[in-house]
């Protein structure tokens, strides 16, 4: 049976946390969806089309990893993908406890879906989306957070909204 994972966020804007995620997950699953979240309660900095662009950008060498995105619960989604497995990231004892919560109720709302984490490596500990949006915001260089396949500069000014 082919590991399919998803891995869900809102990627605003995705890090070079998250790729070395995905790319260390590689080594467990046959396939690995990069499935945006959707929140229409949610003001996000980037638009879902120039966020999941992004990430098709920084995995357009690997055919194994799809982007994607959904509205609704993440369990939903895998289970209409086929997924068996739900990828998060974990920077700190904080981020533990809080997907540790969201996995117990997945677990109890999808018991065929299990959740892996994965530690980030040191250096990103600190990197997370909020501050690079922050920095970006506050007209700063956060080209150093995010995968050098992501041009952060084709991305300013009004051209954001959908």
């Amino acid at each position: 049976m082919k590991k399919i994972a998803v891995f869900p966020g809102s990627f605003d804007p995705f890090t070079i946390g998250h790729e070395g995620i995905v790319r260390r997950a590689l080594a467990v699953f046959d396939e690995i969806i990069v499935a945006v979240g959707a929140n229409a309660l949610k003001k996000s900095y980037y638009p879902l089309s120039v966020r999941k662009e992004m990430i098709s950008r920084v995995f357009s060498d690997e055919p194994r990893i799809k982007v994607d995105h959904y509205e609704g619960l993440t369990v939903d989604y895998c289970r209409t993908n086929g997924a068996g497995f739900l990828l998060r990231g974990l920077r700190t004892a904080a981020d533990f406890e809080f997907e540790r919560a969201i996995a117990q109720v997945n677990k109890t709302m999808a018991p065929e879906i299990e959740s892996i984490f994965i530690l980030t490596i040191p250096e990103h500990a600190s990197v997370n989306s909020t501050i690079v949006r922050d920095i970006i915001r506050s007209g700063g260089d956060a080209s150093i957070f995010v995968p050098s396949a992501i041009d952060l500069n084709e991305y300013k000014g009004d051209d954001l909204s959908e």
